[in-house]
């Protein structure tokens, strides 16, 4: 009996251990290729779709290097909504994102919308759903594929209100810190969160939102995409709400937010930017023995800043450049307490500031 007990234990020491899955976040521009979703009048909603795709892919791989992106296209080619599920579910994704440009026949209709799938005001967006959807039927035997559901017939909906979303809960979360930021820091017009029967939402299994970044159709808000400022500042918003939205589940799970998405600290700052401006400093890697220090960063930039420019606020801080980009923060300290006391304050100037830590 002991000799089979000390067989048993070696098997199991021998098994493979295996390592915590990443954090998988799929990013779906939408259209593309031979459908180029809603036209304006200069540009194509799949190439505004596939450029804040690539910017927020981008910008979440700088901010939070062990999270896993997955993009459904990466190209101006052609993917069936089916495929772009298939794409999340074979990824284990653990959240969705589509991003979309919206359009109408009022040309005064502007704003930004998130959206989640849900039928409680599914007939004040059947039309926005009807669109999405009727992309599938640029595929061949698309009845199959998609089991008789015909995006232009309005009972074809029913079948929606039959399915169950378990991640209803997170993807209103999610949806909810889009709107705040977008709203709240780049000063856009609020169409809300919103529930709608898109095909590709029900059918990815995880938190699921697809975001409407402005209409097309609307000549102001059309020049406002094709800037390329523009979606730098729109993929940084995203990219706040997901580390708001990552932290609320972590804490909710009780586990410790920057164990699962939040940035790793440096070992090592790159060499020292000469700062041609007074005012600021810089954070400069001088101690030979690493130190942790928590700071409040307030915002990014990729070119250096002037003290009195006015998105420091005129508030004092420091920086450090990681990558393309200048990082500043405020309330630099190795007393994380001192730094979340001072947090509410800084809040009222910077809504979107948070607590992130690194060696010097």
């Amino acid at each position: 009996m002991r000799k089979m007990l000390y067989i048993l234990l070696a098997c199991l020491l021998a098994l493979p251990v295996t390592a915590e899955k990443p954090y998988t976040v799929v990013l779906d521009a939408g259209h593309g290729g031979k459908d180029p979703g809603a036209v304006g009048k200069f540009s194509y909603e799949k190439d505004l779709n596939l450029a804040l795709v690539l910017e927020l892919g981008k910008q979440i791989t700088e901010q939070y290097p062990d999270v896993n992106v997955v993009y459904t296209r990466s190209t101006d080619v052609f993917i069936p909504l089916q495929t772009r599920a298939d794409i999340a579910n074979k990824a284990n994704a653990d959240l969705f994102i589509s991003i979309h440009a919206n359009a109408s026949e009022n040309k005064a209709s502007k704003g930004v919308e998130t959206f989640i799938l849900g039928t409680e005001k599914a007939e004040k967006n059947l039309d926005v759903a009807m669109r999405e959807n009727a992309v599938m039927k640029l595929e061949a035997d698309y009845k199959t594929t998609y089991q008789g559901f015909d995006p232009n017939s309005i009972d074809s909906y029913i079948m929606f209100e039959l399915m169950q979303n378990s991640h209803m809960e997170q993807s209103l979360s999610f949806a909810e810190q889009i709107q705040k930021r977008f709203v709240g820091h780049l000063n856009r017009a609020d169409r809300g969160v919103q529930q709608a029967s898109f095909w590709v939402l029900l059918k990815t299994a995880c938190p699921s939102i697809l975001f409407e970044m402005g209409f097309i159709s609307n000549p102001e808000e059309e020049r406002f995409l094709n800037e390329e400022a523009s979606m730098a500042q729109m993929a940084h918003a995203l990219v706040n709400a997901f580390g708001a939205y990552t932290h609320k589940q972590a804490v909710r799970k009780k586990t410790l937010a920057i164990d699962t998405v939040a940035p790793k600290a440096e070992k090592t700052l790159p060499e020292p930017v000469k700062q041609e401006t007074e005012g600021i400093k810089q954070i400069e890697d001088t101690a030979t023995i690493p130190t942790l220090y928590y700071a409040l960063q307030i915002c990014a930039s990729r070119t250096l800043l002037d003290p009195s420019d006015p998105k420091l606020k005129g508030l004092p801080c420091e920086y450090r450049r990681v990558g393309d980009w200048y990082k500043y923060y405020a309330i630099v300290d190795t007393d994380r307490a001192k730094v979340v006391e001072k947090k509410k304050e800084i809040e009222t100037l910077f809504p979107d500031c948070w607590i992130t830590k690194f060696e010097k």
